[in-house]
């Protein structure tokens, strides 16, 4: 993984992270999170996967489905943010990919591994965003304090 803050105005800085092709995405964003104390960011990405894992909140079951796939797949959207949970960076990504065959697959990002390679921008804040469990939900929500 490569990094390089490309802005910073009024608190608000812009980073662009190049991950490499065999890194794993969503570690590596947490320790980029954690490095850079993101707290209230968001974040876009494009590029390619070798393999991904993604999920669907199942709202009866109040659970996550796992959905994985195995083979190489292009990113056609990805989109997220960084907060916080339990005084900890928490990254909430969602993305669609599509396969060889032109079809898609979406959902709450759970794992993916880059190949080749996984351009992401991410906009911090100088605010900060923290989650909490929803027993309502059943999940972790953004809440304002």
């Amino acid at each position: 993984m490569q990094w390089k803050q490309v802005h910073e105005q009024g608190g608000q800085r812009t980073f662009v992270v190049v991950l490499a092709a065999g890194d794993d995405v969503m570690g590596c964003l947490l320790a980029f999170a954690r490095e850079q104390r993101l707290r209230a960011s968001s974040l876009t990405a494009i590029g390619a996967l070798e393999r991904v894992t993604v999920a669907f909140f199942d709202w009866q079951t109040k659970a996550y489905q796992h959905i994985p796939l195995d083979e190489q797949v292009e990113v056609l959207s990805l989109v997220g943010d960084i907060g916080e949970h339990d005084g900890q960076a928490a990254v909430h990504a969602h993305i669609v990919v599509g396969r060889r065959d032109g079809t898609t697959r979406g959902g709450h990002l759970v794992e993916a591994t880059a190949r080749p390679t996984l351009e992401v921008v991410i906009v911090d804040s100088p605010a900060h965003l923290s989650r909490r469990f929803d027993p309502g939900t059943g999940l972790n929500l953004i809440r304002f304090t």
